[in-house]
């Protein structure tokens, strides 16, 4: 996943934007910006963090500054150092795919922040916070906690490539008062692409985004029957 073969990978499914979100990491977002810059493809910055709860919920902001201060609250909260012997080196790369540092935080692990507070700074920077695979047995906020506290304001839920974006909220209500997007939550580049949400926008921008799942100024998202 070096920030060329992501880029790459991404116009050729076709992909007008895309967010990349590591693991309690923003590090390598920069590089995928700056590629996408060149190639014509829309990259914003984000995190997938894993809470206190053991909860995955994506934070994506519209400019690397953001990103990079949500980073460091995480980060900040976030025990443990990694063993590359064991859990595998977490390199950070540039736009020309070169190795210019590696990271020696747990990023494999749960920060210390609750979904609370990982909603509240995440709105503070101006961000979107989105629970992630929702409809996954891991890691979800369904699967953690069973339902989603009435009080968290999350902006969308998103769900897999397993589950079609149009049968999600009838087959988990829980999050059928949300607005709903899939992503193909890729880990490798073939899987690129192979889940995307069509969103009726002016341009590809995490404003625009932001209007399409509130459905406001004629932006929304497609749903296929």
């Amino acid at each position: 996943m070096s920030p060329r073969a992501v880029v790459e990978k991404s116009i050729a499914a076709g992909l007008d934007i895309i967010a990349v979100c590591d693991h309690n990491s923003a590090e390598n977002a920069a590089a995928v910006m700056r590629m996408g810059k060149k190639a014509g493809l829309c990259v914003l910055p984000g995190l997938e963090i894993c809470s206190k709860e053991e909860v995955h919920i994506l934070a994506i902001f519209a400019d690397i500054g953001s990103a990079l201060a949500m980073q460091e609250k995480v980060q900040s909260r976030l025990p443990g150092i990694n063993r590359p012997d064991y859990f595998g080196y977490q390199i950070i790369a540039d736009e020309n795919d070169e190795v210019i540092g590696e990271s020696d935080k747990m990023l494999i692990g749960a920060s210390t922040l609750s979904l609370q507070k990982i909603v509240e700074k995440t709105h503070q920077l101006g961000g979107l916070s989105i629970a992630a695979h929702v409809d996954r047995p891991a890691f979800g906020i369904i699967s953690q906690l069973g339902f989603i506290p009435p009080d968290l304001p999350l902006d969308a839920a998103e769900v897999s490539y397993r589950m079609p974006l149009h049968e999600a909220g009838k087959k988990i209500p829980a999050v059928s008062h949300l607005p709903l997007l899939t992503s193909s939550d890729a880990h490798y580049p073939k899987d690129i692409g192979r889940a995307r949400t069509a969103m009726m926008t002016d341009f590809p921008a995490l404003d625009e985004i932001r209007l399409a799942l509130q459905k406001r100024y004629g932006r929304y998202i497609f749903r296929e029957e």
